[in-house]
């Protein structure tokens, strides 16, 4: 199991680095949707929708995200990262309340607000000249060491459940661990790129902390319908979604990091 995490985390890695340094913003904006419409078909899963209704739900998520990039000005832009933001504070919430039951049109919505602002969001970020590609691939670096910290981490020294009841797995030691690793990425990410180090570290630690809350709201929903994982596409890891979760909650808050330190408008 081991094995296939790293070889599968390893080669999805691979391909996102390519993608989002080397792809143009329209051609990385296809490939990247083409993942966030794969975590909707799964999202649909968790709303216990059948084939043709995760079609369904897939197709709208996707022309969504196609009608934003196409139309959507600051304006609009603004108003999903409002959007985007307070959904993770209910997020927050959910994984603080559980166990509660939530009906499968919440959940359905909740898939719809947390894919379609993230990649739009993250599009935009990977289209702001001249650092557009750097900064999208410093939150993707955030995350996933913060991802690899805590898994490192936990395993080795995991002791005090952070939330038993949602994830099991997961440890006060492991967050800790993934927040240091998450602070190094952005400290070494500030340095290559020429970013003001103090800055981007804090926020390296808050994105951190909100790709934790993205991973666990899915956990709630997961254990909401009693699913382990959200797919079975990448051995190892299961589903795309399971991937994806912690950028779902981290994008939004990089991005209005970067907007309180003035480096994106």
């Amino acid at each position: 199991m081991i094995r296939a995490r790293l070889i599968t985390g390893a080669l999805f890695g691979g391909v996102l680095i390519s993608v989002v340094l080397l792809f143009s913003t329209p051609l990385a904006a296809v490939v990247l949707g083409a993942l966030w419409v794969l975590g909707a078909w799964e999202w649909a899963g968790l709303a216990r929708l059948k084939s043709a209704g995760r079609l369904t739900y897939a197709a709208a998520c996707a022309l969504a995200m196609l009608a934003l990039y196409f139309f959507a000005d600051p304006r609009v832009l603004y108003a999903l990262l409002i959007v985007a933001l307070a959904s993770l504070l209910l997020a927050f919430v959910a994984v603080l309340t559980y166990p509660r039951k939530f009906g499968m049109g919440t959940v359905g919505a909740a898939g719809f607000v947390a894919l379609v602002p993230s990649w739009l969001l993250l599009v935009r970020l990977h289209g702001e000249l001249p650092l557009g590609h750097a900064l999208a691939m410093t939150v993707l670096a955030i995350v996933w060491a913060a991802d690899v910290g805590a898994y490192t981490v936990g395993r080795a020294f995991g002791r005090i459940k952070l939330a038993p009841a949602v994830s099991p797995g997961k440890t006060w030691e492991g967050v800790t661990g993934g927040l240091i690793a998450a602070a190094a990425a952005a400290w070494l990410a500030a340095i290559l790129v020429g970013l003001p180090a103090g800055a981007l570290l804090a926020l390296g630690i808050v994105t951190a902390l909100a790709s934790v809350v993205g991973d666990l709201a899915v956990s709630v929903f997961k254990r909401n319908v009693g699913l382990k994982d959200t797919g079975t596409l990448l051995p190892g890891h299961g589903g795309v979604l399971d991937r994806i979760d912690s950028l779902l909650a981290a994008i939004p808050v990089f991005v209005f990091g970067l907007m309180l330190a003035r480096i994106v408008v």
